[in-house]
């Protein structure tokens, strides 16, 4: 089905005393904010990440899914998985650390069970996909590939709450190159690739990627980190380390997407604690054509609306379109190559 959206008009009637002349106001500027990524045409840059918007339908009663730019549903694995014990969240200072272990219903049953709905949608859908092995993430991807409705897949390479595959593929340049490509034959839609910002060199990573025939890279999925319950002497999550997100990795993902915005040419879609429009807009001027919120969506799910209306109206100001924007931080030119 169509995926634009039409939008009504209404007429007002204004009298020739009141209506301001034509002159005195110039005519009014119409921000594009709509953004294109490996040839799926998004109505603007914002997304929800994987993994905090559990399958979009969980949200519908909350927001309008119609207003946002893309849902990007929780890790899809070729079969079902549990996930890890409890607890598996803790809050801290400035953001939350997360193990859930990518417990989803499998391939299968997001087909017979989520899509449906999720078609029914004009924003664009982005299946994450993980695997234990590149024979896991081909296997996911074939089975997907049977679902009218998806968009894009984003390759998760990069999870840190799982005891083998996804964070290992993502910290080696060869094995991601080997998953990224296999993938890519495998897939019957674009794909993004999303990294780990565990590893020395974002911009290495990046590359074996985009050499692989990613279509577009999502940067990046959570740091690894963990707390400790002091009167117990116990671990506050089962798995002992945890992903940590929202507004305390914000500078560091900023500086990533920086980074490897420099590094290739394929686009890239910004992530990490990104919760108003000027932390997106952030993300977009140093690089990003789009970006993804997260943790926000916890504590205030209308986040990524907030942030859709208010890059809307930056860019109205700056009489600027999104185009404009991307890969436009100035930069001395003492520093343009550090």
């Amino acid at each position: 089905m169509p995926k634009g959206k039409k939008q009504g008009t209404r007429e007002k009637t204004v009298s020739s005393k009141s209506a301001p002349s034509v002159k005195s106001v110039g005519p009014a500027f119409v921000p594009r904010i709509d953004t294109e990524i490996a040839g799926v045409h998004f109505a603007n840059p914002v997304m929800t990440a994987s993994g905090t918007f559990g399958y979009g339908r969980e949200f519908a009663h909350l927001i309008d899914l119609n207003s946002l730019g893309g849902i990007v549903v929780k890790g899809i694995s070729a079969e079902p998985m549990s996930g890890n014990p409890p607890p598996r969240i803790y809050e801290t200072e400035s953001g939350m650390l997360n193990a859930i272990g990518l417990q989803n219903v499998g391939a299968k049953k997001f087909l017979e069970e989520k899509l449906p709905f999720l078609r029914t949608l004009q924003t664009r859908c982005v299946v994450n996909v993980f695997g234990y092995s590149t024979e896991d993430y081909v296997r996911a991807i074939e089975i997907l590939n049977g679902g009218d409705g998806i968009d894009a897949y984003e390759l998760n390479i990069s999870c840190p709450n799982t005891h083998c595959g996804g964070m290992v593929y993502g910290n080696d340049p060869k094995l991601t190159e080997e998953v990224v490509a296999a993938s890519k034959r495998a897939a019957r839609f674009p794909l993004f690739v999303k990294l780990s910002p565990n590893v020395t060199d974002i911009t290495v990573l990046a590359r074996a990627a985009e050499s692989a025939g990613a279509d577009a890279l999502s940067l990046v999925n959570t740091f690894v980190g963990m707390a400790i319950d002091i009167e117990a002497r116990a671990p506050r999550v089962s798995n002992i380390t945890a992903g940590l997100s929202g507004p305390a990795i914000k500078p560091v993902a900023l500086r990533m997407v920086y980074q490897v915005a420099r590094a290739v040419k394929i686009p890239i879609i910004g992530i990490g604690g990104i919760a108003t429009a000027e932390d997106a807009l952030e993300f977009i001027i140093a690089g990003a054509c789009a970006v993804q919120v997260g943790t926000a969506n916890f504590y205030a799910p209308e986040t990524s609306l907030r942030v859709v209306a208010g890059i809307r109206d930056f860019c109205k100001r700056k009489r600027a379109h999104l185009s404009e924007l991307i890969g436009s931080l100035k930069v001395p030119g003492n520093l343009a190559q550090k």
